[in-house]
This record gives C-alpha cells, sequence and structure tokens, in this order.
C-alpha cells in the first residue's frame, strides 16, 4: 500500500487545479507590489538602508500570513466531513488517522504554502541591495516556515474536537491570537511573572515572535539560544498537534450518546442560550409577529450577550490600565488606539455573523426549502438585518457614545491650541461616520457573499478585503505615489489635516458605496435565483474579490 495515499491523490488533483498556479501569482504580485510601495517611501536613502526596510516590512507582512493560515485553511477540513457525515467513509478502509490527518493537511494548505515559497524570492531582493545578510534571510526563512507549520497543525486539531466550522475557526484564532500577543499581555499584567525571570523567559520562549525577534544578527549573537530553543518548542508543538489530531480522528465521527454529566449541561446551555420552555415559546410568539426569519435568525438570545460580555472585558481592561496610569491615560495616544480596537471588532464580528445563516441554509438546501413557502425574499432579508440589529446596535451605540466622550476629553486637553479643535472634532466625526457607514456595507455584503460564495467559511475573509482592507490600500498607494510625486517635481506641498482625513474617509465612503450597492442589488434582484443553485460553477478570481458576489450562475433555463 502506498505510504499516505491520500496526500498522493491530493498532490495530483492540485496539479491540475487553476487556483494551484493563480494563487501563488497573485501572493507573489501583492508582495512586489508592496515592497515597491515600500522602495518608493524609503526613496533617496542608501541602498542598504532601503533593503533592509524592504526586508522587514515583507518579513512582518509575510509573518502575519504564516500566522493565520490555519484560520483559512485548516480550521475546518475535518469537522466539515464531521458534518457531512463522510469521514467515516475513509475508515471503512485500511486508512489510518495519520493518513486522513496527512491528506487533510495536503489538500488544504498546498495552496497557501505556494503563496509563502512565492514571497521567499521577494524577501532575498535585499540580499543584493545590501543591510540583509545570508544568515538573517535563511532564519527568517526559517521562522516563517515553522509558523506556517505551526498555524496549520493548529487548526487541524482544532477542527478534529470540533464539529462546527465557526467554532473551529474562532478556536484556532484565538489560541494562535493568545500565543502571540496573550503571553506578553499576561507577563505585563501580574508584576510577580515579570520579576520571575525563569517564567518570564518560558513564556517568551513560548511565542512565535520570539525567534523572529532574533533573527538580525546582532541580536543572533546575543541571543542564539533563544531563537534555536524557540524554533524547536513551536516546532515541536505543531507536530504534538498532528499527533494528536491523528488520535482523535477515528474516534471522533461516530455519534454517541451522551452520559447523563453531558446531557445535563447540554440541557442547561440549550436553556441559556434559548431560555426555558416558557420563554422561548413567549420569544418566539413576539418574533414570528414580527418576521418569521427574524425568529429563525435571532432566537439565540446569547448572541447579544457575547457582544456586551466583549465590550465589558475591555472596559475592565481600560478601566485598570486608567487605575493604574493615572493621568498619563487621558490622552489621545490611548483613545485613538481604544478607538480602533472597538470599531474593529464591532466590524469584524458582524462581518463574521451578517452572512453566516444565509451562506450555511444554502449550503444545506434548508434556504430553497423556505422559498417554496410563502415567505418572500424580502421577508427573509428583512428578518435578518433585524437579527443583525438586535445584535449589534445597542453595542454600537454605546461605542459611539465612548467616542463622544473621548472627543469631549480631547477637546478638553487642547487648551490654548485652539487650531487643533476643527481637526479634533472632523477625525472623531470620521470615526463615527465610517463606523456606521462600514457595518451597514458589511451587514449587506456578507448577507450577499455568504449567500453567494462556494465555501461560506471563507465569507468573513472576502467581505473583510473587500470593505475594510481595499481602502486602506488604496489610500497607502495614493499616500505614497503623492510624496514621490511631489519630492521629484520639487512641488511645494503641506498637506494639512484635511488633505488625510479625506484620503482617509473617501476611499472607504466609495468602498462602502460600491460594493455596497452591488450586493444590495444582488440581494433584491438575483436571491432565489442563486439560493436555488446549490452546485453553480466556481466563480473566477475576478468574480470572488470585486462581482456582485455571483458566483452568478448562468441564468439559461432557469
Amino acid at each position: 500500500m502506498t505510504f499516505l495515499p491520500i496526500v498522493t491523490r491530493e498532490l495530483r488533483v492540485a496539479s491540475r487545479r487553476r487556483g494551484t498556479y493563480w494563487s501563488r501569482c497573485l501572493i507573489a504580485a501583492l508582495a512586489i507590489g508592496g515592497g515597491f510601495l515600500v522602495y518608493l517611501a524609503n526613496d533617496g536613502q542608501a541602498p542598504h538602508e532601503i533593503g533592509q526596510a524592504l526586508f522587514y516590512v515583507v518579513a512582518g507582512g509575510a509573518f502575519i500570513y504564516c500566522l493565520f493560515a490555519g484560520v483559512r485553511s485548516t480550521a475546518d477540513c475535518i469537522s466539515e466531513e464531521k458534518r457531512e457525515g463522510t469521514l467515516g467513509l475513509l475508515f471503512l478502509t485500511d486508512l489510518k488517522g495519520y493518513d486522513v490527518v496527512g491528506g487533510k493537511l495536503v489538500a488544504t494548505s498546498l495552496n497557501a504554502f505556494y503563496g509563502l515559497l512565492s514571497i521567499l524570492p521577494v524577501l532575498a531582493i535585499p540580499l543584493l541591495m545590501g543591510g540583509v545578510t545570508n544568515g538573517e534571510f535563511w532564519r527568517m526563512a526559517l521562522v516563517l516556515a515553522n509558523t506556517f507549520f505551526f498555524s496549520l497543525a493548529t487548526g487541524m486539531f482544532m477542527s478534529a474536537i470540533s464539529k462546527s466550522p465557526r467554532a473551529g475557526m474562532a478556536a484556532t484564532f484565538l489560541f494562535l491570537l493568545a500565543a502571540t500577543l496573550g503571553l506578553p499581555l499576561l507577563v505585563a499584567t501580574f508584576p510577580f511573572l515579570d520579576e520571575s525571570r525563569n517564567l518570564s523567559h518560558v513564556f517568551q520562549l513560548l511565542n512565535p515572535v520570539c525567534s523572529g525577534i532574533c533573527v538580525p544578527d546582532l541580536v543572533f549573537q546575543a541571543r542564539s539560544g533563544d531563537f534555536w530553543w524557540s524554533a524547536g518548542i513551536i516546532h515541536t508543538g505543531a507536530w504534538l498537534f498532528l499527533a494528536l489530531a491523528s488520535v482523535i480522528v477515528p474516534r471522533s465521527w461516530q455519534d454517541h450518546s451522551p452520559g447523563a454529566g453531558a446531557g445535563r449541561w447540554r440541557e442547561r446551555w440549550r436553556r441559556w442560550n434559548f431560555g426555558n420552555d416558557i420563554e422561548r415559546a413567549e420569544f418566539r410568539r413576539r418574533l414570528l409577529g414580527v418576521n418569521p426569519f427574524f425568529w429563525l435568525a435571532g432566537r439565540a438570545r446569547l448572541k447579544p450577550v457575547w457582544v456586551w460580555s466583549a465590550l465589558a472585558f475591555l472596559a475592565c481592561l481600560w478601566t485598570w490600565g486608567a487605575l493604574d496610569n493615572g493621568h498619563s491615560w487621558n490622552d489621545a495616544g490611548v483613545f485613538i488606539p481604544t478607538a480602533i480596537i472597538l470599531n474593529c471588532l464591532l466590524k469584524l464580528w458582524i462581518a463574521s455573523e451578517a452572512g453566516n445563516r444565509l451562506g450555511q441554509d444554502r449550503k444545506i438546501g434548508a434556504l430553497e426549502l423556505l422559498l417554496s413557502t410563502p415567505l418572500g425574499v424580502r421577508d427573509i432579508i428583512r428578518g435578518q438585518l433585524l437579527a443583525l440589529r438586535r445584535q449589534f446596535l445597542g453595542p454600537t451605540l454605546v461605542v459611539m457614545l465612548v467616542e463622544f466622550i473621548f472627543l469631549l476629553a480631547s477637546l478638553k486637553n487642547v487648551g490654548s491650541n485652539a487650531g487643533d479643535v476643527p481637526a479634533l472634532v472632523a477625525w472623531w466625526a470620521g470615526v463615527n461616520v465610517m463606523l456606521v457607514a462600514d457595518m451597514i456595507a458589511l451587514s449587506v455584503v456578507a448577507m450577499w457573499v455568504g449567500l453567494s460564495t462556494r465555501n461560506p467559511n471563507r465569507t468573513t475573509s472576502i467581505v473583510v478585503i473587500r470593505v475594510l482592507a481595499l481602502p486602506l490600500l488604496v489610500s497607502a498607494v495614493i499616500l505614497i505615489f503623492t510624496g514621490v510625486f511631489v519630492s521629484a517635481s520639487n512641488i511645494p506641498f503641506n498637506p494639512d489635516w484635511k488633505f488625510f482625513l479625506a484620503l482617509w474617509l473617501l476611499p472607504g465612503a466609495f468602498a462602502d458605496a460600491f460594493f455596497g450597492l452591488r450586493a444590495w442589488r444582488g440581494l433584491r434582484e438575483d436571491f432565489r435565483e442563486v439560493a436555488a443553485q446549490r452546485f453553480a460553477p466556481r466563480p473566477t478570481l475576478w468574480q470572488r474579490l470585486f462581482g456582485p458576489g455571483a458566483a452568478a450562475a448562468p441564468r439559461s433555463g432557469v
């Protein structure tokens, strides 16, 4: 029998897929474009300084790409087989757990791995420019490959122990985030951990960032042991996750009757999430009177509670920082990052939530059944929007109130600089306007993408790229090219705060309007057609990124 037969098959299948080649071309193009922008931004400096800036900027972006590769690639690969009931069929053969885990690992991560390989040549360009040595390049390549492998293994393990796609992806994301940011925050929060050098040092070695910090020659000469120990621990942890997944997978596909204790906890969770029989009946009667799909999408009463809990947790952290730092906490350097964190939390959450119900219902065919009832398309859209309003309206208003308080505090700190008042008012007003505009656009675009895309689990990433990431990229490109043009032409140009505010607001507003209106038109005109075509042809890359979603299957014969 061929060793790892699933891996062999998946490699052959991947070699015939167009996406295998286009994905690495796209990632390489992004790396080249980012490097070109770095070069323009540092034009006029010495070549070795440009090389250093290019190396570390590209390496930083590649590290983030590798760190969260498992969230997109492997966090749902095994749990999807569980939901569809096909995992058990694999074990009717002579396949072992490691065969399935290895095959799934290769099948789901091959495109991402090719993307990483396409970044390395761009990362090697600074070698020709000077400022980066061979040792630094190869150490960084090792760090990226090691982090990539660790992320994939983490996603594989989380997928093996979960059944819900969102649970697996969320657990993978939170674990990786805790490993990189949580451990340093833990050391900073508890002084006794910082004072204990041995324990603090262990936490540093468990962080994937540690080996990346030790890449420069000067740091490596002083901390070579930390580099190798951290890389070894991360690599060993990845193999441990894969070994655990290989043991769990053959035992996780069966449907077991829950024990008495598990049954009680499941019942308690159901009561907490949906209420008891009386509460469910009252809630159902009230929501059905408004909109039937509103009840279907919003019957889990804990969804708003989770958003409020996240805001309460951040409020506790902020209050602790204020008590610990005193008057220095009352500063724009604290207000602005806090506002960014709050806004990003709400935007990413609504992007994840808005398209989930429609995407999953379409995938299993439930949406097609709903459309065979007197329930119309407008009723479904309105019900989903009402569910989102129930979950996010209150937290959004509270965040806007907090940011208004930050504005008042900033105005109080202005003092004699009265000329800064219009800039502060305009900036904080823009923050609130973009929060509302982005959340509306994210809601509509996520609903349409979740409805029309083949894999609903990728809805969030597609929506975030369209509505949030693309405007920031456009703003950065405009800013860099403006600076290069001004410096090359010797034209006197001193942009004030109005220029930078417009540079931030206009691309975001255009993206919200463009993608939001196209998605809204698709929902109103093509909802029934797309919902009924569960096995539509795969859309092109351009359609997935910039089209109204229309995975739009051909209309002929419908």
